[in-house]
């Protein structure tokens, strides 16, 4: 039998049954009785073999109804289970959320708030992917991810949650030894540090106030596939690094680099949540959403 069972008509078949009445099993489904006659109609018809004998005044299972009864039954609560599972799943947030994030944004700023939300909702579990790359949330198989860029165009619903500027920073020794850049371009005569997953491609792109734009694609001894990597050697003075605020901020704060190129900025980036495409999103994930939005709101703020 090449075809799919006819689960519908099973399971109209077990209410029948169970209610011992086309009409109040119409009624229970909310269907016409024609449709549940037709239903059982279409079942006997697949399986050569009549389910009921019917009269005006009494519905009685025949021997083949008898035999199938139970089974349908079976079918038809496993049905019911397997739906009022999956609406819980959906409808209370519980379950495990698989969320990618980059590297060091998750230790240092994810990593610190999951207590919160973990108490919070108890039933939650997260299973917290850090790299860099970019992954491939629906082929991987992620509920939801964080992008710290300016996003491509992509099938992905995504919610912005908050700026994240990039500087451009040098250690004072570094400009005491090598002078002070003052335009993008005299970037290309500076030993500059590269990330590998720079949305860009390994190109800066700069504007200033006068609307002047400058690309460059600078150059030096150290590339990484993880920012923070490059903090150390830019703190000892040996290049010049363009950085987000989460790695770099601190390090600025503290004198231990500065910010060059003052006049001129860089598009400006934010921190996106990303989803994949379709329908209504997973409880759980609907509140861990929130709760992320809601913390990144306030440390914007407090900034």
């Amino acid at each position: 039998m090449s075809k799919l069972p006819d689960f519908e008509a099973f399971a109209i078949f077990a209410k029948v049954v169970e209610l011992r009445s086309f009409a109040a099993a119409a009624t229970e489904l909310a269907l016409s009785k024609a449709t549940v006659s037709k239903a059982v109609s279409r079942l006997e018809q697949r399986l050569g073999a009549r389910l009921f004998n019917r009269t005006s005044r009494r519905l009685a299972l025949t021997d083949a109804g008898q035999r199938l009864a139970e089974r349908a039954a079976r079918l038809l609560a496993d049905g019911e289970d397997a739906e009022n599972e999956a609406l819980s799943q959906s409808m209370a947030p519980r379950g495990l959320v698989r969320l990618a994030v980059p590297m060091t944004f998750g230790v240092k700023a994810v990593a610190p708030i999951l207590p919160e939300f973990l108490t919070a909702f108890p039933e939650v579990s997260i299973d917290l992917h850090l790299s860099d790359a970019t992954v491939d949330l629906i082929g991987e198989g992620f509920d939801a991810g964080l992008r710290i860029a300016r996003l491509p165009d992509s099938s992905l619903i995504a919610r912005r949650l908050c700026a994240m500027p990039r500087y451009t920073v040098a250690a004072p020794s570094y400009l005491k030894r090598h002078g002070r850049p003052t335009h993008p371009m005299h970037l290309a005569e500076h030993k500059c540090f590269g990330y590998a997953y720079l949305s860009t491609a390994g190109v800066w792109h700069y504007t200033n106030a006068s609307g002047e734009q400058a690309s460059v694609r600078p150059a030096g001894q150290l590339r990484v596939n993880n920012g923070e990597a490059l903090l150390p050697s830019v703190i000892a003075g040996l290049g010049i690094a363009d950085l987000p605020d989460f790695i770099v901020g601190d390090a600025i704060a503290s004198g231990e680099v500065e910010v060059i190129l003052k006049g001129w900025h860089q598009p400006e980036g934010a921190v996106h949540l990303v989803t994949p495409p379709g329908g209504p999103r997973p409880a759980r994930v609907e509140v861990l959403a929130e709760f992320l939005a809601k913390q990144f709101s306030k440390a914007k703020k407090r900034k």
